[in-house]
């Protein structure tokens, strides 16, 4: 009630500040500059959804009211989205989400960047069932062909010797494969990571992550979080070479100058689509290799295409990890992750008994190598670079407009949107992100937020997501902001 009633005052402040023609009064905020003097001629009516020939089943089961209370019921606390009124999605067709009463919702945040194919693509549905009707379970202490072949073709995507994979269920547990990989391979303890990661919410990784929204206040050891290097928020803008020097710094400074690993996303999503500045990735991953640590990519949300201009997040910065993690996109929906890592470091692994019960489960290695297949056979990389590329150009004619855009940044079908209240200063516009978050909800598009003041609009949609889909969201989103 706190959280709607705060929504709700600053709703009411912003309308003693803006006047109807939209202009702001005072302060450094307006929706509408004064070179736009008149909306469009359809700035009174909400955009209308692209037809989509798919009818929803008949929905029989419990209301969103019923859902809501067994949940906090029978339920640890945790997050959802749409505090004043969740969502109860019972369907999923694509890159489109329905409600119990049938309402369609745009998905672009592809269930928090997993639903790579769609949301129910036929072809990754039919290996999973026709898998299920064979063998739901076996472990890997017996063989079975998916595993390997999933793993055959996994391997194939990736680039230099990174050809041994580990399967386990999601990001969290690769990631912790990963550390443990570069502490038994180095013979060190220390790990790196950039502030404003996300990297996991395990009792391990969450000493990786540098968000405090995401960390508890836990035994963390032997991790040195260094200077992000984030080209709107960070203080040396985009230069490369002077952020590196932190991690130097760090070695030399805050380590017995010998560190197991380095781990970095490429794109940060959880801290609100965050590229990294051009070149960082290869001076760090210099020094780390000379400090004795090996160099981890975190492609939980950056690979498999989603950047349109690469397979993998790590090539935009021209360099080969020697760990590379992934989960989310990599199953579709299905709890599946992978560690894929070169011969040499995967034999430390056999110094004890490496085991993961689910990981490798045939079901969820039918799914995940029909979902590699459907990226190909459907050109998604491809896709993503054009949709995407239309998408950025509507965003940047929309921060034209609207002095409450600070920055649109990220490649392909992983985008951010920062919202705030001051340009130079760069003051996150926290309550009016919340009233825009919930109007795009009314007008049928989910979108993600992130950011560690929540103020960042995180548009990762299934990548089925198309052009007239693009040009819908833009449309609610500009109608939504003409509207605050």
């Amino acid at each position: 009630m706190a959280w709607r009633n705060s929504i709700l005052r600053a709703r009411d402040q912003h309308r003693r500040l803006v006047p109807r023609n939209g202009v702001a009064l005072c302060g450094s905020f307006s929706t509408v500059p004064s070179s736009s003097p008149s909306p469009s001629p359809s700035a009174d009516s909400p955009p209308q959804m692209p037809r989509f020939d798919y009818v929803p089943k008949p929905y029989k089961g419990p209301s969103a009211d019923e859902v809501l209370e067994k949940r906090k019921k029978f339920l640890g606390p945790s997050l959802f989205y749409y505090y004043q009124k969740p969502l109860n999605i019972v369907e999923g067709k694509m890159q489109y989400l329905f409600d119990e009463n049938g309402k369609r919702y745009l998905d672009a945040f592809a269930g928090i960047v997993t639903v790579s194919c769609g949301h129910c693509h036929p072809e990754v549905l039919n290996a999973i069932v026709e898998q299920s009707k064979l063998l739901q379970h076996a472990t890997t202490i017996y063989l079975h062909h998916a595993i390997a072949d999933f793993a055959e073709a996994l391997a194939s995507k990736m680039p230099g010797n990174l050809k041994v994979v580990y399967f386990v269920n999601s990001g969290s547990e690769a990631n912790e494969l990963a550390m443990l990989m570069a502490r038994l391979y180095s013979g060190n303890l220390e790990m790196i990571s950039l502030r404003n990661a996300y990297h996991g919410g395990s009792s391990g990784t969450i000493g990786l992550t540098a968000l405090n929204t995401w960390k508890y206040s836990i035994p963390q050891g032997e991790i040195h979080h260094v200077m992000n290097p984030d080209p709107y928020h960070g203080i040396f803008g985009s230069d490369a070479s002077i952020y590196a020097k932190d991690v130097q710094d760090h070695i030399d400074y805050g380590t017995s100058g010998k560190v197991a690993g380095f781990i970095a996303e490429t794109i940060q999503g959880v801290g609100g689509a965050v590229e990294l500045a051009p070149g960082y990735l290869k001076l760090v991953y210099d020094m780390v290799r000379k400090a004795g640590g090996l160099c981890i990519a975190d492609e939980v949300q950056t690979g498999f295409g989603r950047t349109g201009s690469h397979y993998w997040g790590f090539e935009t910065q021209g360099v080969i990890p020697d760990i590379v993690t992934m989960a989310k996109g990599i199953g579709n929906g299905l709890p599946l992750g992978a560690v894929v890592t070169t011969p040499e470091i995967a034999s430390v692994m056999a110094q004890k008994i490496q085991f993961n019960t689910f990981g490798g489960n045939p079901v969820c290695s039918a799914g995940g190598h029909a979902v590699l297949r459907v990226l190909d056979k459907e050109k998604r990389q491809e896709h993503c670079a054009h949709v995407g590329s239309q998408l950025t150009a509507r965003l940047r004619d929309l921060q034209e407009r609207y002095d409450i855009i600070g920055d649109i940044r990220g490649r392909g079908l992983m985008l951010g949107i920062e919202l705030v209240t001051d340009r130079k200063e760069k003051t996150p516009a926290k309550a009016e992100t919340a009233v825009l978050f919930e109007k795009l909800r009314e007008l049928g598009v989910l979108v993600g937020k992130g950011g560690l003041h929540g103020n960042v609009f995180r548009i990762m949609p299934p990548m089925c997501f198309n052009k007239d889909d693009a040009d819908f969201l833009i449309d609610a989103f500009d109608y939504a902001l003409s509207k605050l």
